[in-house]
């Protein structure tokens, strides 16, 4: 038995409290992760007040885990001990349904969540299936990388999925936790960059992070003036938005993908504003196996690293906080 000292929330909205469990024998397929930086996501957040309604406590969040090899079981040989890896939100797949085997693992109908009926990385060690640990590439720093595991591989995936191209011009809603990495992606693709934010305070920092232009929208005419334009535009707020006015934005055959979670209100949209110039509205979650891959190959060739604040861990109430106040610039990192 190996016992795991971890960080619990014991009931929806109470705060974090030293929490011991026990992980039972390692199965052939698993390997164990000795855990040195852990991201926090709003998500973690999400689960801890349990606003989706399928968290169970004690709940152990934590799921943009970095760490060192410490266990690996008899069927995987790709990993060694001591070997640094990072775990994001997908902790194991079935490999054997239709998805699984066409490539799509995050779409796996009984896939398992790091944090969904188990224990996540806001802890000293976390347990997962071996394929969805992921080598980190020698030149990415431990520190900044966890956050790339879930956010990051969030805002890169549509990229990949809907065939952006170089000479694409894309829209990004937001600069937080998501967008400010969807900034920095979408430039480092070649693409001609907008941000949409709602406050005229972030539009230098927009423009350092990858934006070539920035527009409010708060201002209705703002976009009007940019019908027609957008070959992407990718949404990472939870906010409600002018949803007609965004496909109106789109060029003919654009796409309007959300990453950001809107359980705050139904999407309002007429569907004259998808039938005209035959536009998209889709969603979009975490990656492949394959795309996140992908993602940290990305990132160590352009030198795309999330802009991170650190807390140590035994601080994660203080941390939890921070995020939620939105005073995070942009991410959050424990460190163990």
């Amino acid at each position: 038995m190996t016992i795991v000292h971890a960080w619990a929330a014991p009931s929806a909205g109470a705060p974090f409290e030293p929490f011991t469990y026990e992980l039972g024998a390692l199965e052939a397929d698993e390997i164990d992760i000795a855990v040195t930086h852990c991201g926090i996501c709003h998500s973690d957040l999400s689960m801890q007040k349990n606003e989706w309604g399928m968290s169970r406590f004690p709940l152990v969040p934590g799921h943009e885990v970095v760490g060192t090899v410490a266990a690996v079981g008899a069927s995987f040989t790709h990993l060694k001990a001591g070997q640094r890896v990072g775990l994001g939100w997908m902790s194991r797949s079935c490999m054997t349904c239709n998805p699984c085997m066409g490539g799509d693992q995050n779409l796996c109908p009984t896939g398992e969540g790091t944090i969904v009926g188990r224990h996540g990385g806001f802890a000293d060690r976390v347990r997962a299936q071996a394929a969805w640990a992921m080598p980190l590439p020698d030149e990415m720093d431990s520190v900044g990388a966890g956050p790339l595991f879930c956010g990051g591989a969030t805002v890169f995936t549509p990229f990949l999925e809907f065939d952006v191209r170089p000479t694409d011009r894309v829209g990004i809603i937001g600069i937080g936790g998501l967008g400010h990495m969807a900034l920095m992606f979408a430039r480092a693709w070649g693409c001609e960059v907008w941000a949409f934010t709602t406050s005229d305070s972030k539009a230098e920092e927009a423009k350092k992070l990858g934006a070539h232009e920035v527009a409010n929208t708060r201002d209705a005419d703002r976009l009007a003036t940019l019908a027609g334009q957008f070959d992407l535009v990718l949404n990472t707020t939870n906010a409600p938005l002018p949803f007609d006015a965004y496909m109106q934005a789109l060029a003919p055959k654009g796409r309007f993908v959300t990453v950001g979670a809107l359980v705050e209100k139904p999407v309002e949209l007429g569907a004259f504003s998808l039938i005209a110039g035959q536009k998209t509205l889709a969603g979009s979650q975490i990656g492949s196996i394959l795309t996140i891959r992908k993602m940290l190959e990305f990132c160590a060739r352009h030198n795309i690293s999330p802009q991170i604040e650190t807390f140590p861990m035994n601080e994660v109430n203080e941390a939890m906080a921070h995020l939620e106040a939105g005073k995070a610039r942009y991410r959050v990192v424990l460190e163990a």
